[in-house]
């Protein structure tokens, strides 16, 4: 890990291969762990433990971690600012690499799609989410990164959609929830080589 470091300095990208970082967005603390609104968190954890990247190092106001991805740097991110002031960290933590948003890949939940989808997308607006919006303003007004949506339903009936978002999963949306993280650590084992387009496709091929 010093060797990422001391490349940290001149940018990363003046070498080959570029690095990603990979942000999942989510709230600190034990009592919003596993709700809703953290499964951001939750792909990071499950990608870092399937790569035996340790989730140890505070850096930027994000719970950090590097490693590779065969021969490609990744940096994992999990933001310590609370949900909506995601950009607080996440940008400041971009711009000390160096990195082009186009290798800043975003992991949040998204009400629209069914418990479990995902869906990978190389840019897109904020949909008048708070956190992407902080986000996109600390990224200097740029909406062209990367996300990964990650499906949790639509609150039922007339229930407050924040109280339904910091609610934990039952049992039969967990189980859909750790399947779509799963597979979406299977894609992103191959985003780092074989880029966005390619795991896009992938991704589409995973079962919903």
């Amino acid at each position: 890990m010093v060797m990422l470091n001391r490349l940290s300095r001149r940018g990363f990208c003046s070498v080959a291969p570029c690095p990603w970082l990979f942000v999942g967005l989510g709230n600190p603390g034990d009592k919003f762990k596993g709700t809703r609104h953290n499964v951001g968190f939750d792909m990071i954890d499950a990608f870092a433990e399937s790569q035996g990247i340790p989730m140890d190092t505070v850096h930027s106001k994000v719970i950090f971690g590097e490693g590779f991805v065969g021969e490609v740097p990744v940096f994992l991110a999990k933001p310590q600012t609370y949900m909506n002031l995601s950009g607080e960290s996440t940008g400041p933590l971009a711009a000390y690499y160096k990195l082009p948003l186009t290798q800043v890949l975003v992991f949040h939940d998204d009400m629209n799609l069914p418990c479990g989808v995902l869906r990978l997308h190389d840019k897109g607006s904020h949909g008048s989410r708070k956190e992407l919006k902080s986000v996109i303003y600390h990224f200097r007004g740029n909406r062209e990164f990367p996300r990964l949506r990650i499906g949790i339903v639509s609150p039922p009936g007339q229930m407050d959609p924040k109280a339904f978002l910091l609610q934990k999963f039952n049992v039969t949306a967990r189980h859909r929830i750790d399947e779509a993280l799963q597979d979406g650590v299977g894609v992103l084992k191959f985003l780092p080589s074989e880029g966005l387009a390619e795991s896009a496709k992938r991704q589409q091929r995973t079962k919903v």
